[in-house]
This record gives C-alpha cells, sequence and structure tokens, in this order.
C-alpha cells in the first residue's frame, strides 16, 4: 500500500496486521482523488481509518489537516507509525482513539467543521450506520463540504444527504454526499 498522489507520492504505508481491516486499494484511491479535486486548505475527518490512507492521501494533496479516528488500539499504533514515518506532525493529524459516534458528538459540541469526511466503516456495520451518524455528519459539516463513503454494494451505507455521485469499483462502492 502506497501513497499515490501529491507531496508524499510513492511512499509506502504500513496496513493493519490481521483481517479487521480492508485498506482501499490503490486503484480506488487514486479515482477517489481524481474524483474530489484539489483538497488545498481543506480539514478532514477520516472515520475508521484503519490505516489512515485516506487522510494521508489528502494531506499529500494539499489539505491543511486531518483527524484520523480509529477504535481499536492496535490498528491506531499502525496510524502512529505511518504518521511518524512520513513526518506527518500534530499541526497536520490529529490522531483519537474512540468510536466514530463519540468522535462525531465531540466534534458537534466543540464545534469543530470539516471540507470532506471519509466514512469507510467495516462493510458488516455500513448499512446500519447511515441512521446514527447521517444527522451528526451534517452538523459537522463546512458549508460546502462533502461526505465520501466506501461500502459493500450489496450493503449499501445510506446517509440523508444528497447524494453527488457514485462509482462502482468490483465490489465496492464509493459514494460522494454534499451539503
Amino acid at each position: 500500500m502506497r501513497i499515490v498522489g501529491g507531496r508524499l507520492g510513492g511512499r509506502r504505508l504500513a496496513a493493519p496486521p490481521g483481517s479487521g481491516t480492508r485498506p482501499t486499494s490503490d486503484r480506488v484511491r487514486e479515482s477517489l482523488f481524481a474524483m474530489l479535486g484539489p483538497l488545498d486548505g481543506e480539514r478532514v475527518l477520516d472515520l475508521y481509518a484503519g490505516s489512515g490512507a485516506l487522510a494521508i492521501e489528502a494531506l499529500s494533496r494539499g489539505a491543511a489537516t486531518a483527524t484520523l479516528v480509529e477504535q481499536d488500539a492496535r490498528t491506531a499504533a499502525v496510524i502512529e507509525r505511518n504518521l511518524s514515518d512520513l513526518g506527518i506532525g500534530a499541526d497536520e493529524a490529529r490522531l483519537l482513539t474512540m468510536p466514530a459516534a463519540t468522535a462525531l458528538r465531540a466534534a458537534r459540541t466543540s464545534g469543530d467543521t470539516y471540507h470532506l469526511v471519509f466514512l469507510d466503516p467495516p462493510y458488516r456495520q455500513a448499512a446500519a450506520l447511515g441512521e446514527q451518524l447521517g444527522p451528526v455528519l451534517a452538523e459537522v459539516l463546512a458549508p460546502g463540504g462533502r461526505v465520501v463513503v466506501e461500502c459493500d454494494r450489496r450493503a449499501v451505507l445510506d446517509l440523508a444527504l444528497p447524494l453527488d455521485r457514485e462509482r462502482r469499483y468490483g465490489d465496492t462502492l464509493i459514494r460522494i454526499h454534499c451539503v
């Protein structure tokens, strides 16, 4: 697994051990970021961060800051290693080891807003999360903000937000919602 574009393009990332995570493939990530376009100065929130690849890719392509949320402590340690190995400091990235719903509520309470939110939960949980996370997501999006959902095409995570575009890559479905 590697960063596919931007200032860190070509650099390798460590993947979390075991089968508990499902990193977004380089091909899908490259296509996704081509769809997203320039990210200069954007604030990014990566829920279910896994290896951190999506947030790190966004930082590599010009995002100002990224908040990475990962509930599993062992997986979060891999994110810490990736950030350190790539020279990404606390001024650019913040790692929160907590459930996604808790992080969203905390962001809402503190008034944090984001231009881009990545939502890539374990496929088996995806379909049930729309009702739980959708309303809070809408409250932490900056005007013109976008939510990128990655899910299995057979278990669509549906948010109560306008759908801008959708692409399928084998069994993977990428949906971009906007406000």
